[in-house]
């Protein structure tokens, strides 16, 4: 039994430029990997994942393969993927939470964000096994650090989900608390395969450093009127009735149509009308 998120029903005042910017430069440097033959492919790892011996111990790489310093690997790192799986579900998780968290602080603020936050999982990952000579790749990392801030703005938000019970499924509205929650509560679970060395290439103290970093961080970068913990908004009741493909269809299709009427509301930025809207590290 899991849930798999399909959208959430939370409005924004404008649109969510820097998470599609983010979206498109992941794609792009994807296809770019993909381009590259078997070698060459490991060989851009290598010159632009996180790797801690380099970047925390002095470890270098042979001088004809450096291409930028150590340091800037917190950051190139993050936009580097290892597969399909790998980038759609980051990519789809960026899409559902990004977007509330941008028009929370501006797009100034949330490049800043969400780079600090990449750059802070991958540190906390680092620090496991500093001698470690395996590369890190993937915007896990900084996309936990909006999942941990969506959580702090708006847990009562809902999410539609794909609810599957061995072969069943059904589509149901959960809280964002409940989602996010799980979401994180399995990352905990799985952590002691990270120290194990058994953690299947997934970088799971990663994604707890970027989810803890995004909670810590959002109070200090949302604007001053915009509140933590949907205070000020009405309570949600949560029946679990399963809604038809029908209904789905239809909130799907008033998700992708974001009207120019809606993009135009950032005059009114406590105003968040009923919109739905549609981690390896």
């Amino acid at each position: 039994m899991f849930f798999f998120p399909l959208f959430d029903e939370n409005a924004t005042s404008r649109r969510p430029v820097i998470v599609w910017l983010i979206i498109a430069a992941c794609v792009f440097t994807f296809f770019w990997q993909q381009s590259l033959d078997g070698i060459a492919a490991e060989v851009a790892i290598y010159q632009f994942g996180f790797v801690p011996a380099i970047a925390l111990q002095g470890e270098t790489l042979p001088a004809e393969f450096i291409i930028v310093p150590s340091w800037a690997t917190f950051i190139t790192s993050m936009f580097l993927h290892g597969g399909w799986l790998h980038l759609g579900g980051n990519m789809l998780y960026l899409w559902i939470f990004g977007d509330n968290v941008e028009d929370s602080m501006g797009r100034g603020r949330f490049i800043v964000f969400y780079l600090l936050c990449g750059a802070l999982a991958a540190l906390a990952q680092g620090l496991i096994d500093p001698s470690s000579q395996v590369p890190m790749v993937g915007a896990s990392g900084g996309i936990a650090g909006v999942l941990g801030a969506y959580l702090m703005l708006h847990p009562k938000a809902a999410v539609r989900c794909l609810f599957i019970v061995i072969v069943f499924f059904r589509f149901i509205n959960l809280p964002a608390w409940l989602v996010l929650g799980g979401w994180i509560g399995l990352q905990f679970a799985a952590a002691p395969q990270s120290f194990s060395g058994d953690g299947g290439g997934v970088a799971y103290i990663a994604h707890i450093g970027g989810f803890l970093a995004g909670l810590a961080l959002i109070p200090f970068f949302k604007k001053s009127h915009i509140s933590l913990f949907d205070r000020g908004q009405p309570p949600k009741t949560w029946s679990g009735r399963p809604i038809s493909f029908d209904k789905m269809k239809q909130d799907a299709r008033k998700r992708f149509r974001r009207s120019t009427n809606q993009s135009m509301r950032s005059s009114i930025p406590s105003s968040k009308p009923n919109r739905p809207k549609g981690p390896w590290g």
